[in-house]
Order: C-alpha cells, then sequence, then structure tokens
C-alpha cells in the first residue's frame, strides 16, 4: 500500500471518528433537553418540537396531499410524545420511537379516511430527487410531475423508506431503530429503492441532465 493510500485511510477514520463525536454529543444534548421536557421546563419541550416538528411535518405532508393532515399528524403526534415523555427512557432512539408514532398515526386515519393520496412537493422533493439522481440537486419544474408519477409507482415499503430518509431525515441508525432491523439491511433496501426509483425515471424519460439541471443555484 503506498503513502497517498494510508492518508486516505487515515483521512477516514478521522472524520469518521470526528462524525461519532458529533453524535455522541447531539444524543447527549437531546438527553438533556428530553430530562428537562419531562420535568416541566417548557423551553426545553419548545426546542424538542422546534428541531423536530418540521421533520415530522414534512414525512407525513410528503406521505399523503393534505396540509391540513399533516398539521393535524403532527399536533396528535406531539401531544401524545407529551403525555408519554414523562415515562420514556432516552438510550438513543428517541427519533425512531417519534416517528413510528407519526406514521403509526397516518396510518390509523388513512384507513379511517379509506384513501390513499401522496405527493411529494417543495424542497422535499428536491431532496428526494437528489437522492434519484446520487447527489443534491435542482430539479426543474417540469419534470416535477415525472418524479411524483414514478414515486406513485413505487411499493408502500419503497417510498416508506425513501421517505423516512430524505424527508424525515432519519440516520440509517435511527431506521434501524425504526424497522428493528440491522443498518447493513437498511442500506440494501434504500439502495434498491432508489435503484427502482431511477429505473422508472428512466423508463418515463427522465434523465440525470433534467435532474441536475439548473444544479448550479
Amino acid at each position: 500500500m503506498d503513502d497517498s493510500a494510508d492518508i486516505d485511510l487515515a483521512q477516514a477514520s478521522s472524520a469518521e471518528n470526528a462524525a461519532d463525536e458529533v453524535a455522541a454529543r447531539q444524543r447527549a444534548e437531546l438527553e438533556k433537553q428530553l430530562a428537562r421536557a419531562a420535568a416541566g421546563e417548557s423551553a426545553a419541550w419548545q426546542a424538542v418540537v422546534a428541531l423536530y416538528a418540521p421533520r415530522v411535518h414534512g414525512l407525513i405532508r410528503a406521505q399523503c396531499r393534505d396540509q391540513e393532515l399533516a398539521e393535524e399528524i403532527t399536533q396528535s403526534t406531539f401531544c401524545t410524545i407529551a403525555v408519554k415523555l414523562g415515562s420514556y427512557i432516552e438510550n438513543g432512539r428517541f427519533e425512531s420511537w417519534l416517528f413510528r408514532i407519526a406514521m403509526n398515526r397516518l396510518r390509523d386515519e388513512m384507513r379511517r379516511r379509506a384513501r390513499q393520496a401522496r405527493t411529494m412537493e417543495g424542497e422535499a422533493f428536491k431532496r428526494v430527487a437528489g437522492a434519484a439522481k446520487g447527489e443534491s440537486g435542482f430539479v426543474a419544474a417540469e419534470v416535477r410531475d415525472q418524479l411524483q408519477a414514478a414515486l406513485g409507482r413505487l411499493s408502500e415499503a419503497d417510498r416508506e423508506i425513501i421517505d423516512l430518509r430524505h424527508v424525515g431525515g432519519l440516520s440509517f441508525r435511527a431506521l434501524s431503530d425504526y424497522y428493528e432491523e440491522p443498518v447493513g439491511t437498511l442500506l440494501a433496501r434504500h439502495h434498491r429503492a432508489l435503484k427502482k426509483l431511477k429505473s422508472l425515471l428512466v423508463e418515463q424519460g427522465v434523465g440525470a441532465e433534467d435532474l441536475d439541471q439548473e444544479g448550479g443555484r
């Protein structure tokens, strides 16, 4: 192995260690916020809501086309969290717990309404489009209908893991907790889902250049 390879490995290891340290600090800070919120500190609870509510709302909004329903599910989810927080013990799985409650609440409501309606709009749409291309790219307006159609042709399981990852912003560790499956399994599932999405886009005549149009903006 040459010196440049050694340097690359050392840099990769250093970056990984730095990322682990950041994640550990974030988990420790979240644990403190949750403990203070459970004790009735309103500022801590507001901080938790401010951090996660947009992500929960974005995920639910990506799963249904009803803005009011997305707001209703988000509010309902945090009401449930507030009630249960006093008995909750943080063990690094708060995100998976939170998003599982939100998704279960949505499924219950969708079953009650006996309908399935999904869309992808705004920044959430751009994130999934970027994932389909393999990077974060700008999506031209005329391509959006085709991407929406492709997303609609995915199975519920494939669409869900894409939304959880790219709209909800869950890490693969959180996805592992959410699905109760190994990280490697979730990496493979996510990869297959994106591969199917790319294939559907190609089938519809959407090329990589379309997804990256005006990518410099």
